[in-house]
């Protein structure tokens, strides 16, 4: 099988590249927009791929003719596309409706990874057939691109949360990272204790996306960790594994920080359908802690 994976200069993409050593049946091509930043592409060769240019993605998809497209490439950072509707719409739904244009030609599956942002986190831990209602333009994009891979006649939407790891060269932390280096300088920090998700191992992630490209698995599925906590629940679990005060951590309500976009409550996932229709098995937090950890040389 030849699979085509988009974003492979992020935290994502870098996981997916990684583990195509565990896959040598079959051929992969990383693609992210200009150079190759990453040393371990694994077995994947690269070409760059600009998502938000048609021209450039059916190019590339044609000449690759992959059986699967996994489709991470995104603008995830929620207020910076509160701030920047056009650049979240170009990249989220525009470079969307361009790799599924391409998919459709050389009548590729696509994966696409989607985000519990399309709730509203209301009742949240969710089930795969919940009702989207999201509260941010990053969570409107990403719906919006829902839609565009669910008229495709192959694919499958991996909706995560919240993704934590470690890897070369990224472009944006992530929480795990930002709540260890704050806590070893002793910075004081405000932490939410009204927020709760269920995190993602980025290698979980990886699993999830290889899982369904190899099977073509057809349909939504959750693909996150199996641990439901708050925020400050998550910097807390930090703190201990690391030998870390919280001294210098204040708990606080998600409405004192004034941030751009709105977060949803309670989101987190019910992931047994992916656990029993794909054979994921995600880390459980301590256990990606571990990882992390691992990775850093801690």
């Amino acid at each position: 099988m030849k699979i085509l994976f988009t974003g492979s200069n992020g935290l994502l993409g870098q996981k997916i590249a990684a583990a195509t050593t565990n896959y040598p049946e079959h051929t992969f091509l990383a693609t992210a927009r200009g150079e190759n930043r990453v040393q371990n592409l694994g077995t994947a060769t690269y070409a760059s791929m600009d998502i938000t240019d048609a021209e450039n993605v059916a190019s590339v998809v044609a000449s690759f003719q992959p059986d699967v497209i996994i489709h991470g490439a995104a603008m995830t950072h929620v207020d910076q596309c509160e701030q920047n509707k056009e650049l979240a719409y170009l990249l989220n739904v525009e470079g969307t409706q361009n790799i599924a244009d391409a998919a459709e030609q050389c009548g590729a599956h696509v994966v696409h990874i989607s985000t519990d942002f399309i709730f509203d986190g209301e009742d949240g831990p969710y089930k795969e057939e919940a009702e989207a209602n999201p509260l941010s333009y990053y969570g409107q994009t990403k719906l919006m691109a829902e839609h565009i891979v669910a008229k495709l006649d192959h694919w499958s939407i991996l909706r995560t949360v919240l993704v934590i790891g470690m890897a070369e060269d990224l472009s944006r932390s992530n929480i795990v990272l930002w709540a260890k280096g704050a806590l070893e300088k002793g910075d004081p920090i405000n932490v939410v204790d009204d927020q709760f998700r269920t995190p993602t191992l980025a290698e979980d992630l990886a699993q999830g996306a290889l899982l369904a490209a190899t099977q073509r698995a057809e349909g939504v599925f959750n693909i996150s960790g199996p641990d439901f906590m708050s925020i400050y629940e998550l910097v807390e679990a930090v703190a201990k594994h690391f030998g870390l005060s919280m001294d210098t951590v204040t708990k606080v309500s998600s409405t004192t920080l004034n941030q751009p976009a709105k977060r949803p409550p309670r989101t987190g996932f019910d992931i047994s359908k992916a656990r029993r229709e794909l054979g994921y098995q995600p880390h459980t937090f301590a256990e990606a802690l571990n990882v992390i950890a691992a990775q850093a040389g801690l």
